[in-house]
């Protein structure tokens, strides 16, 4: 319908007349009222981040010769981030004479990618940067 058609609709109903895709040949416009229409849009932004979850990374720092009671521990404290949500990094810190035995820290790493395959999955492969290893591990 013409436009002039459409204002005098939305006048007699006593809303108003919105233009909602101008880009396209006609426009296509509605007639609502733009006070509600703001205020349940605002409404609905509100619920939405109410309901969001902020994902944190939690950091886990270990050692390559790691005691099984330790790793044991770390291990809990790595499920119970993934189960609240939020991601793991790894960190596998050398120190000295440990940086010519990388390959402990990578089997160290896979282990513990393999015991968290379940609950979570590996974002970041393990990989060096300078004197220490890290992976990141993401909810499922």
């Amino acid at each position: 319908m013409s436009p002039r058609d459409a204002l005098i609709l939305a006048e007699e109903a006593g809303l108003d007349l919105v233009e909602i895709s101008p880009g396209v040949v006609p426009p296509v416009c509605k007639i609502l009222d733009v006070g509600k229409f703001k205020y349940e849009q605002q409404k609905k932004a509100a619920e939405a981040k109410k309901n969001q979850k902020i994902v944190e990374v939690k950091e886990v720092k270990l050692r390559p010769n790691i005691d099984d009671h330790d790793y044991e521990v770390k291990m809990r404290s790595m499920v119970r981030f993934l189960e609240e949500g939020d991601k793991v990094k790894v960190t596998l810190r050398f120190r000295g004479r440990e940086m010519a035995h990388q390959g402990l820290g990578q089997q160290l790493l896979d282990k513990v990618a393999t015991e968290l395959e379940n609950l979570g999955k590996v974002e970041s492969m393990p990989r060096l940067e300078g004197r220490q290893m890290v992976m990141i591990v993401g909810p499922r």
